[in-house]
């Protein structure tokens, strides 16, 4: 275990104290939804995009502003809408009159985390702008390039999977950007009642300080990535992954014929970035087959191509995912 070894007890301990407190600052501002706080914060630890996708009002907004306070990093909130323009979000190029020469201003992609709420609802062309951003953490305005923040950047985008009137669906390449993508669903009915009561709380509350700041999220991200991944479990991310594009030899006789993509190497990537984060915020300094199976939804849901007779038939992705697991071996 070379790569455990150099994740030494201080650190180790440094960092389970870490995402204590930031489990702490997410409960204190969110209840429940702890599907979609491993999801955000796994994230954070693998350096990477999140996709939300539910119906409205189930705190995606509360929640990945409370990851941003958390750390006291730069948070942004963009509203999509179809008339959202690229220059909305990147920035552009005003002309001063006083001084006769364009002036460059930033938009509100430069932030540590940017919340892109209802995505689909922009058009393409605007969603093919954050593409430069979440990819090569750069945009070019005028012609010149303009990078983003280096310590942390990581975009949490959000879409709503009912409504089809006035949204555009994302491209296949502008999925495969996210690192990951969480659905979430209502809350139960005692976590509506802690709802009711942390709102009357709230009002004679002061806001909480943040617990960490943003050279810690890189100690934090420095740290996951140093976590143990034996080759054989290597070998089994990337069997899952390359099951995916052969999928009917792995599905049962009644699921083939349903995937018609599968996912491409950067789930491969990303299974092992996210297998690590899940190790560590289990307090392991090792990844298990348990964290690349607690992970494969997240990885590959938004990375596989399903045909329409699936959608008919009521098999989606999770389905397909969870067959393509039970037919593969585990180490």
């Amino acid at each position: 275990m070379n790569n455990a070894s150099q994740i030494s007890q201080e650190e180790y301990e440094w960092s389970q104290n870490a995402l204590r407190a930031l489990d702490n600052y997410f409960s204190a501002h969110v209840v429940g939804q702890k599907p979609l706080e491993a999801a955000l914060v796994g994230a954070v630890l693998g350096n990477g995009h999140v996709l939300i996708e539910s119906v409205p009002g189930l705190a995606k907004t509360t929640a990945a502003r409370a990851i941003a306070d958390s750390v006291n990093g730069r948070f942004s909130r963009i509203q999509c809408t179809p008339d959202l323009l690229p220059g909305d979000i990147i920035g552009t190029q005003i002309y001063r009159q006083d001084s006769g020469k364009f002036e460059t201003v930033l938009g509100p992609v430069f932030a540590n985390f940017v919340l892109l709420d209802e995505i689909n609802r922009s058009s393409a062309k605007t969603q093919s702008a954050m593409l430069e951003a979440m990819a090569e953490k750069q945009v070019t305005i005028g012609g010149k390039s303009y990078r983003m923040p280096e310590e942390t950047f990581i975009v949490f985008a959000t879409q709503n999977p009912i409504e089809q009137e006035g949204t555009y669906p994302l491209s296949e390449a502008q999925e495969d950007r996210f690192l990951i993508k969480e659905k979430i669903t209502y809350p139960t009915a005692e976590e509506e009642v802690s709802i009711l009561n942390m709102i009357e709380e709230k009002e004679d509350q002061q806001k909480m300080a943040p617990v960490l700041n943003i050279e810690d999220v890189s100690r934090l991200q420095k740290i996951t990535s140093r976590v143990y991944c034996d080759p054989a479990i290597k070998t089994y991310i990337a069997s899952i992954v390359c099951a995916t594009r052969m999928a009917d030899q792995y599905l049962p006789t009644q699921m083939r014929g349903y995937v018609n993509l599968g996912a491409s190497p950067r789930a491969t990537i990303a299974f092992l970035k996210m297998s690590k984060a899940s190790a560590i915020m289990q307090g392991r300094v090792f990844v298990t087959p348990d964290d690349v199976k607690f992970v494969a939804k997240q990885v590959l849901r938004h990375r596989l191509a399903l045909r329409y007779i699936a959608s008919a038939d009521g098999i989606n992705e999770d389905m397909i995912i969870e067959s393509l697991l039970a037919n593969i071996r585990t180490p």
